[in-house]
């Protein structure tokens, strides 16, 4: 074998060692990039279901002291911030009125509310009723997967006293599924609608001889201030 044609055989095998070691190069960084990939959804999927959780519940209400002239006008304004804020009048009476507003504008109700009289004192609290409502949501659905296999039952129940004690069953689960259900449109209406209790005091109206006691107090209490 000639020189040359060594050489054109060393420089063809150079190539193919050289090609071969690019493409296992290339695999290995795809395979690389799709395991990237995979952790990548991964993560966002756990972040997501952390989001879900720490999602908590709270329902705010709140309850102010007003003083005001006439209690009946009061309770038409009272029921016309009601509606203003997407809510509605519970009761109405001369001391005591209840209403329900959107949570996020209880504030806004509130400021409102101190146009149309003098807020002696006002508190809002918040409970959370996270734990609650996702105690309720899981026994629903087990009591409705309870539900499923019974109803699976009674299409193979051979005699009718077995046909009788699936039904019974079937009675008291769809019993607590709807109390079930009861309790968690209740909890997520409260969330989402803000109980505002107003104490309604109405003013006092003076007599003659009333004006005349205030007014020889008042008298009697400036020439006091003034020999100080």
């Amino acid at each position: 074998m000639s020189m040359k044609t060594k050489l054109i055989l060393m420089f063809v095998s150079a190539y193919l060692l050289t090609g071969c070691a690019a493409s296992k190069k290339s695999s290995y960084s795809g395979s690389s990039y799709k395991n990237t990939s995979f952790l990548g959804d991964a993560d966002k999927k756990e972040k997501t279901n952390k989001t879900q959780s720490d999602k908590r519940i709270i329902i705010y209400d709140a309850s102010v002291n007003l003083r005001v002239k006439n209690t009946d006008t009061t309770n038409v304004h009272l029921k016309e911030i009601a509606e203003k804020y997407d809510g509605y009048a519970m009761s109405m009476g001369n001391k005591r009125t209840e209403i329900r507003v959107k949570a996020e504008k209880l504030n806004n109700a509130i400021n409102d509310i101190s146009k149309i009289g003098k807020i002696r004192d006002k508190t809002i609290y918040g409970s959370d009723v996270t734990d609650e409502y996702f105690d309720y949501q899981i026994r629903l659905e087990n009591a409705k997967k309870a539900r499923q296999r019974y109803l699976e039952l009674l299409s193979k129940a051979e005699n009718v006293e077995a046909t009788l004690k699936v039904e019974k069953e079937l009675e008291r689960l769809n019993g607590e599924i709807d109390t079930m259900e009861g309790k968690l449109n209740r909890l997520t209406h409260l969330s989402e609608f803000s109980t505002l209790t107003i104490y309604l005091q109405q003013r006092k109206k003076l007599g003659i001889l009333g004006y005349v006691c205030v007014g020889l107090y008042e008298s009697v209490r400036w020439l006091f201030i003034r020999g100080r």
